[in-house]
């Protein structure tokens, strides 16, 4: 033994030495930041030339992929580790980051927000068809009723952007109204090879759907005799009808590379949109190494806002993505219209369901009902995952599955496959009673956790259970509504606490708007149907509609910054119903908080006459940015400026002017706050509204260990466009560990309300998941 041993050892380090060997050889892409004041004087005004002197000094066979101007300095290459380190060490280098993959978070709202009754709030001017949405997704189908251009002037003429050809696009496939389409995709194929076009096309073209559905959803044409196979019948429309759009594809089959996201933000500045649309996420990290975040800041510095989706990883705590306080984050919440589909038990029982299936009509009569679990030889056979179910068990029956694992729909394809008559889907506890509607391929529908409990109690004890499904169509004026879909992802912000995240709340569940022509409404290869619109869900969905708004505001007020725009959307958003109920958190049922509905639920119409906003300047941003302590070289990745912190100047993160506060408190060892904390934060109020007016403030707290006050009590502008300063003093007790105390501020002149939620908690600073997170759209 004592002989083998050591052979042993030997063998296993000559292993790990030849896998070690094998990965420092292995290229991977990397993002190249640059300090553009560092390039020699050699090079002249031709940086290209520096990246490329720079890079060749450590490999003579890499090339650059992209070269970056606007949203960085720098270029993307593939390197190996040993190359990416010896490129790090050179003079003018700030960092060489490893290459992250983002995954895609995925009409009756425009009635719902509002904007149908209130119209005339929103006239039509030449102004609103100058706006531009550069929608960042997977792609564009062209031919969309919704990209109709009738009556539409002339393409804005500061417009810089272009339709490029591709496989199956053309020039011709742009118009008035669809104004720009590009694609990228060098970057993916530097990591997975070329674009298989057998089935995708190398193309600005959406072969997927996601993208056709968020450009549709935040500035599509108004399409009469819209809907899904029947279902949501009306008049669709996007947010901003008269905006132009301008889509980037970025995301293929394999995902979006963030090369190609820095490209395609890059170019979309360059082309000159105002707005950007990014329904896509990549998990969290700091914002110097989080390419998403560093594109926003230099589209911030023009003027151009950016919103992106929250994620669909709620309803768990810490779960958020693009959390930059530059970024507008987006959570979603539900509308007033469901999809009710009922199942009824022989035992005499019914329970509520959803569904968007259309086609052939199961019996007039009982089914037999067997649960999966039951009707397969698999331990996974309880999700109906594919090659499961045994056919002699299931043929002509109602099948019960369990949601979870595989797609919902692509549950209803195994039952179908396997001979099963129709499904009934139950929610597990990781669902609750969150109920999402969808185009199944065979008579079936979704239940809640609840209900599905009580379903397969009966199916699995009753000697011969029977079932039947009743599809009811559509249903309005569902309440309460709106409420917080549990997929919503939640706060806190895990990189920087003193930031509430998300901002807001806004449609996400079941909504109707454009789809490929590619693919039908599930997605799944085995799904032959074509529909012209689809009804889906997620925070993808919630993103776009604060994206058209902005754009709606955009043209009201185009002298206002991204900030501004955002915090009119804050400020005015409700967080009750008409009854003064709190809204509802599906997951829970209980009322929701800031760290799931942030500011709240948007009121565009509210959003339209703020009276005042809370503005941050780049200037502003750069100061948090010192707050965070970051390093010269980390801030300059984001910031691109060769300047550096103030050394004599105090910096504080809780003092970026944001339209909310997070307050956070250290607890001790014992679980305690450690006694009294007092904590201050400085806020700007900018006038907006019209003529002199006085505003009054109120605060309120739901913890009486919290106590708020505000110094001065009362603001008085006389003019538009004038800055008044107030001081807010948060005075904790010993609160116990894991306590979260909420409440509000609002200044009020009598006619308009300017509300700012506020935390106190005690989440651990800097508390980052350096774990990546793919969410795509439920």
């Amino acid at each position: 033994m004592g002989l083998i041993a050591p052979f042993k050892m030997m063998y296993l380090v000559v292993l790990f030495l030849g896998f070690f060997h094998v990965s420092m050889a292995e290229k991977k892409t990397y993002i190249v930041h640059m300090a553009k004041h560092h390039m020699p004087m050699s090079f002249g005004e031709d940086h290209r030339q520096w990246f490329d002197a720079s890079l060749r000094s450590v490999s003579e066979s890499a090339e650059m992929i992209y070269s970056y101007e606007n949203v960085i300095h720098g270029f993307s290459t593939r390197l190996t580790v040993q190359e990416a380190e010896s490129l790090e060490n050179l003079p003018g280098i700030l960092s060489v980051l490893p290459e992250l993959k983002y995954e895609l978070h995925t009409t009756r709202t425009p009635e719902f927000l509002g904007l149908d009754q209130n119209a005339n709030l929103f006239p039509q001017t030449a102004g609103d068809s100058e706006v531009v949405i550069g929608v960042f997704d997977t792609g564009v189908w062209p031919e969309s009723k919704s990209f109709d251009d009738t009556g539409m002037g002339p393409v804005p003429s500061g417009w810089n952007g272009k339709c490029e050809t591709g496989t199956n696009f053309t020039a011709s496939s742009c118009n008035r109204k669809l104004i720009g389409a590009r694609f990228f995709a060098k970057g993916y194929e530097a990591t997975l090879g070329p674009i298989d076009e057998s089935k995708e096309n190398r193309s600005p073209r959406d072969d997927d759907g996601h993208g056709t559905h968020t450009s549709t959803t935040t500035g599509g044409s108004v399409v009469a005799g819209a809907s899904l196979l029947g279902y949501a019948a009306g008049s669709a429309r996007g947010m901003a009808p008269r905006a132009r759009v301008a889509v980037y594809k970025v995301c293929w089959i394999g995902g979006c590379f963030s090369s190609d996201i820095l490209a395609a933000m890059e170019q979309a500045i360059t082309d000159n949109v105002n707005v950007m649309s990014m329904s896509l996420g990549g998990g969290t990290a700091d914002y110097y190494r989080d390419s998403v975040s560093i594109g926003a800041f230099s589209a911030m510095e023009k003027g151009i806002l950016v919103s992106c989706s929250a994620g669909n990883a709620g309803p768990t705590s810490y779960s958020l993505s693009n959390v930059s306080p530059w970024i507008t984050t987006v959570g979603a919440g539900t509308l007033d219209r469901d999809f009710p589909a009922y199942v009824s038990l022989g035992n005499g029982k019914n329970y509520s369901g959803v569904s968007l299936y259309k086609g052939p009509s199961l019996p007039n009569k009982m089914l037999p009902i067997v649960y999966a679990g039951n009707a397969s030889n698999s331990t996974s056979g309880a999700l109906c995952m594919p090659g499961t179910l045994i056919s002699e068990m299931v043929k002509g029956k109602l099948v019960l599955c369990d949601r979870g694992v595989s797609a919902r729909v692509q549950k209803g394809s195994v039952v179908k496959q396997a001979g099963g008559a129709g499904m009934v889907l139950t929610n597990t506890a990781a669902n609750g009673e969150e109920l999402v509607a969808d185009a199944h391929l065979l008579p079936a529908t979704t239940v809640g956790q609840k209900a599905g409990d009580e379903i397969r109690k009966y199916v699995i004890s009753d000697s011969a259970p029977t079932a039947s499904i009743l599809f009811e169509g559509t249903k309005l004026g569902v309440e309460p509504s709106p409420v917080v879909a549990s997929f919503s992802s939640r706060g806190p912000n895990t990189i920087t606490p003193e930031i509430l995240k998300p901002d807001m709340l806004a449609p996400g569940v079941n909504i109707l708007a454009g789809w490929s022509g590619a693919v039908g409404p599930t997605g799944l290869t085995d799904d032959s149907r074509r529909v012209e619109f689809n009804i889906i869900s997620g925070t993808s969905m919630s993103c776009p509609h604060v994206s058209g708004l902005a754009a709606l505001l955009k043209a009201a007020h185009p002298n206002w910054s991204p900030a501004a725009i955002k915090s009119a959307l804050m400020t005015t958003a409700y967080t009750a119903y008409k009854n003064g109920k709190l809204i509802e958190d599906l997951a829970t049922g209980n009322p929701s908080t800031p760290f799931d509905h942030g500011a709240g639920h948007v009121d565009p119409v509210s959003a339209l006459n703020p009276g005042l906003v809370y503005d941050i300047t780049a200037d502003d941003y750069f100061d948090f940015l010192c707050a965070l302590n970051y390093t010269a070289a980390q801030i300059q990745v984001v910031t691109k400026r060769n300047t550096t912190c103030d050394s004599t100047k105090t910096y504080s993160v809780g003092n970026l002017n944001y339209p909310s506060f997070s307050v956070v408190i250290r607890s001790d060892s014992t679980g305690k706050s450690g006694g009294t904390t007092v904590v201050k934060q400085t806020r700007t109020l900018t006038n907006v509204g019209t003529g002199s007016s006085t505003y009054k403030v109120s605060t309120f707290s739901d913890n009486k260990l919290v106590q708020i006050s505000v110094v001065p009590e009362t603001l008085t502008f006389s003019q538009v466009n004038e800055k008044k300063s107030y001081t807010v003093t948060f005075t904790a007790g010993s609160l116990p560990v894991n306590t979260n105390a909420f409440g509000r501020i609002e200044w009020s002149d009598g006619k308009q309300v300017v509300r700012s939620p506020q935390v106190v908690h005690d989440t651990p600073k800097r508390l980052v998941d350096k774990g990546i997170r793919f969410q795509w759209s439920l």
